[in-house]
């Protein structure tokens, strides 16, 4: 009888709305999935309608110079992205996932709802008279930048929370789920692109033509839709129960133990280490993490020092400290994302000015919006999850044994080698571009080079098929390899990566301006970009990007992914979760 009540429950220790334990047939699964997607796709489609325009906002209504708008978009995106640490940790230590994203979505709501009202009502907006403009007064641009930074500070709690719940509504230890999770992700970034899809197709071409306004009060009310229904699905989702207090100090209390232990002498086998007995793991539900050979320094922090009961200094477990070296793991990886992340950020920067420089039109009348053919990262996209998933998985699984097709490393190194190839196109049409302007004479600010912005689209179309690689593979595997506790916080290394590429793409930009526009020089990013040196700035994310990738195969080699097993009430079963230990078709670690 108790087997068979245990069989009605989940086996990840979920509980339902009402905290008790979730019953499998009535809660999670894609079913829960369903209500949360619509919310997923229309704040992309805020963000992107706002992220994908903003440089062309920035220059044409508050007459910002070039460079000026790009640091702005930059730091606003860097903002967005890097905010998400906050509302993990307020996450995973105190409120929950569930709670977190519910504040957080409102605050983003009034963001978006600021942002509407400070482009339509002409007093937030600078006044023209004869076709002169002035310049943004001091209140205007204080009322546009609160608006952009509160919807900054809603994302913080949406971002890492939302996708992380969603992952929630699957049991990992029911075989059935765990192979819908394994395609989780694919579908999730195919809802969040179908949502950027709309933006630069659809809201891009409503602000250009049809006015601001318009353009940013469609995702504003598609979103607070999008919580209604959100709220409707709460009967059906699962929630993770929080075990450990504050997971954040208790990751951070292994270096500071093992450093006073430093004079300690380590055991020769690991399993002279200190460990909680299985009973511990049966009754708290918690993952036990088994030990790897990696940072043994950190291992110090769990010798045993005779008798632990009454001790002053009991020490810490092998879960506790492989938890900690998965994060210093997860650290190192993330470090190397940056680069490609400062190559995703010329795609709503750079690459729309460079545009607007060209010819735009299609047809007799019709003009595409420069933003717009940010689509086509999204139609790559949308068009290479499904044969990812369908087709390369289940290809690659019959070849290697593995369930992903593939080891989420390799995943990421083919996403990063696409986007070397990507800015490799990027700067070889952009010397096709000089070459056009040398020859026509086109070098005024205002000068439409007889090119077609069509050259630009295979840089776009590549930078789409690399983030099926590059950014699902990064979401999953920050999630797959955080402790238990903290997978909130986890996914933040995805989010906070494109936030810091951000920031250092701004740092680049700035430094290269101030360095190559020194005295009578020309910047290799000026204002007018029919009179720059682009491509030069161009070959240097080239050459940044290709020093990465080798920094990157050196990092994927010695990274070893997270062993871990829960206990589960089988009779006397022990139910392991473990990954094989080598895949040799990269010589990277599985």
């Amino acid at each position: 009888m108790e087997a068979k009540a245990d069989a009605d429950y989940t086996q990840d220790g979920t509980v339902d709305f009402r905290g008790q334990p979730a019953v499998p047939s009535r809660t999670g699964k894609w079913k829960a999935c369903a209500f949360l997607v619509g919310y997923e796709a229309f704040e992309r489609m805020a963000f992107y309608g706002v992220a994908s325009n903003l440089v062309n906002y920035l220059t044409r209504e508050l007459h910002e110079d070039t460079v000026s708008s790009v640091i702005s978009v930059n730091n606003w995106s860097g903002s967005v992205w890097i905010t998400p640490i906050l509302g993990a940790y307020i996450a995973d230590s105190y409120l929950g996932r569930f709670w977190t994203f519910t504040i957080s979505s409102l605050i983003y709501v009034l963001g978006m709802s600021m942002l509407s009202i400070g482009v339509s009502l002409k007093r937030l907006k600078p006044s023209c008279s004869n076709g002169i403009c002035s310049k943004a007064s001091s209140t205007q641009i204080t009322f546009f930048y609160t608006a952009l930074y509160t919807m900054a500070i809603g994302a913080g709690g949406t971002k890492p929370n939302i996708s992380t719940f969603g992952a929630d509504q699957f049991d990992d230890f029911n075989p059935n789920e765990k192979e819908l999770k394994d395609s989780f992700f694919n579908w999730w970034m195919f809802t969040s692109f179908l949502g950027a899809l709309i933006a630069t197709l659809g809201l891009v071409y409503i602000q250009d033509n049809l006015g601001w306004g318009l353009g940013y009060g469609i995702p504003t009310v598609g979103l607070l839709i999008s919580l209604l229904v959100f709220y409707a699905g709460t009967p059906m989702y699962r929630h993770k129960v929080r075990k450990t207090r504050s997971p954040a100090t208790e990751i951070m209390s292994v270096p500071v133990a093992a450093f006073k232990n430093r004079s300690l002498q380590l055991p020769t086998h690991p399993s002279q280490l200190y460990e909680n007995d299985s009973q511990y793991y049966l009754s708290t539900g918690k993952r036990q993490i088994h030990h790897t050979p990696t940072l043994r320094f950190l291992d110090k922090a769990a010798i045993r020092q005779g008798s632990t009961s009454g001790s002053p200094r009991a020490p810490l477990t092998v879960t506790q400290v492989e938890g900690a070296k998965l994060i210093f793991g997860m650290v190192t990886i993330w470090l190397v994302t940056l680069i490609p992340s400062t190559i995703w950020a010329q795609i709503n920067t750079l690459f729309v000015k460079q545009g607007t420089t060209l010819d735009r039109k299609l047809g007799s009348d019709f003009r595409i919006p420069a933003a717009s053919l940010g689509s086509f990262v999204t139609l790559s996209m949308l068009l290479s999850v499904p044969m990812y998933d369908r087709f390369f998985v289940p290809f690659m699984r019959q070849r290697t044994g593995n369930p992903r097709g593939i080891t989420l490393l390799q995943r990421l190194g083919i996403g990063f080698s696409m986007h070397i190839i990507a800015i490799a196109i990027a700067y070889a049409v952009e010397v096709k571009r000089m070459h056009v302007i040398k020859e026509n004479n086109a070098i005024g600010p205002k000068d439409v080079v007889p090119m077609s912005i069509f050259w630009l689209l295979p840089q776009y179309v590549l930078i789409g098929i690399a983030d099926v690689f590059h950014a699902v593979g990064l979401l999953e595997f920050f999630y797959d390899q955080s402790p238990e506790n903290m997978q909130s916080l986890g996914t933040t290394f995805f989010t906070s990566g494109i936030g810091v590429g951000n920031f250092l793409n701004s740092f680049l930009v700035t430094m290269v301006d101030k360095i190559t526009g020194k005295g009578e020089s020309k910047s290799w990013i000026g204002d007018n970009l029919n009179d720059c040196h682009l491509d030069y700035y161009y070959g240097f994310l080239l050459v940044l990007s290709s020093v990465n990738l080798m920094v990157f195969l050196w990092a994927s080699s010695r990274y070893i992914y997270k062993k871990e097993s829960i206990m589960v009430k089988d009779g006397l079963c022990v139910e392991m979760e473990e990954n094989p230990s080598m895949d040799a078709s990269l010589g990277l670690q599985v």
